[in-house]
């Protein structure tokens, strides 16, 4: 399909510059991007590639100077790019409704008119699976679980007894909710489980990605609060109470009864110790370590973590020790001391 610049314009409600009549049929990243197509530039850094890049124009940020090129200027060029890629490329709806023949669903299940239950999905006793959910092949639901309007699990994930999904949430392939907690007592010279009798409640537009695992509570929920999106491999312990609207990147990891406040970000693999609290909107450096309380607002790094400027003043020490060690060795040797440092 065909669209031109002024139809972008009036779609992403952007300043044309150039050319209006400019057709163009397809939207693609700068480093793919062809003639006949439109780009974006989201950080002004970049915008000395624009002139140099074959699209035929950009989306580029208010402040963007002009040369030659056809723009579009936007307060948030990304976010009108993605609006103008779904224009150019719509995603086709699920052709398939209803429940394939190859599906086990339980004769208490409560399943909407409107849901596309795919091959080899497992439905147990008493789930609620309500309306516009999509359940790809292999997905198993255990018994008493509910899904919520407008999810959609894809292939294999898997939902163990008694868990709750909210709306519109979105799991990735082969991610594993409910499993039993990491819990174990030392009896007699044995590890003895402790019974994992809590479940998972996911809360409404959560996101999780592929192989993530979030572990059943002991005795009362794991719970993920509303908006918050986790990346692929990550691991949830049991008893977890995660805030809203929080960002956990790939690989992290948070031990049993860890909680967060709102908007918490967590950049990959980071370790968290049991019992810890994470306040509102504080921020967690990649591959620190976590094992203490972390106040609201702040920013740490490290292992074991401290706040960004504590980390800071510990690096600049630490590209000194050689200076240092030169200047102790001249020291000692100036007070007739033996060095045995070799």
């Amino acid at each position: 399909m065909f669209v031109t610049m002024r139809e972008l314009a009036e779609l992403v409600q952007g300043e044309l510059v150039g050319d209006g009549d400019l057709r163009i049929q397809s939207a693609r990243p700068v480093t793919d991007a062809r003639d006949g197509d439109i780009t974006f530039f989201e950080d002004e850094r970049h915008l000395a590639k624009m002139y140099k890049c074959a699209a035929s124009a950009a989306l580029v940020p208010l402040n963007a100077p002009v040369n030659g090129k056809t723009l579009i200027k936007v307060k948030d060029p990304l976010t009108a790019f993605i609006t103008v890629v779904q224009k150019l490329h719509p995603q086709a709806a699920p052709e398939f409704r209803g429940i394939h023949p190859s599906a086990y669903v339980a004769k208490s299940a409560q399943i909407a008119a409107d849901v596309a239950i795919g091959p080899f999905v497992s439905i147990g006793e008493g789930c609620v699976v309500e309306s516009g959910c999509q359940l790809h092949a292999g997905v198993v639901l255990g018994n008493h679980c509910r899904v919520g309007e407008n999810t959609t699990l894809y292939p294999h994930v898997v939902l163990y007894d008694r868990c709750t999904v909210g709306k519109r949430v979105i799991i990735h392939a082969n991610a594993v909710v409910g499993a039993d907690g990491f819990g174990y007592r030392l009896v007699q010279g044995r590890h003895i489980k402790v019974p994992q009798l809590g479940n998972v409640e996911i809360a409404d537009d959560v996101e999780i990605g592929a192989c993530t695992t979030i572990d059943r509570g002991t005795f009362g929920p794991t719970r993920v609060g509303d908006g918050t999106k986790i990346d692929n491999l990550v691991m949830v312990g049991h008893n977890c109470q995660i805030g809203r609207h929080n960002m956990y990147v790939s690989q992290m990891g948070m031990a049993g009864s860890v909680s967060t406040g709102d908007y918490v970000v967590i950049a990959g693999q980071v370790g968290i110790a049991g019992h810890v609290h994470i306040g509102d909107r504080s921020q967690v450096g990649a591959k620190a370590g976590i094992h203490k309380d972390v106040p609201p607002d702040q920013r740490m790094l490290g292992a074991p973590a401290t706040t960004d400027k504590e980390q800071l003043r510990i690096v600049m020490s630490l590209e000194k020790l050689p200076e240092i060690r030169r200047d102790i060795k001249k020291i000692k040797l100036h007070l007739g001391m033996v060095d045995t440092d070799h």
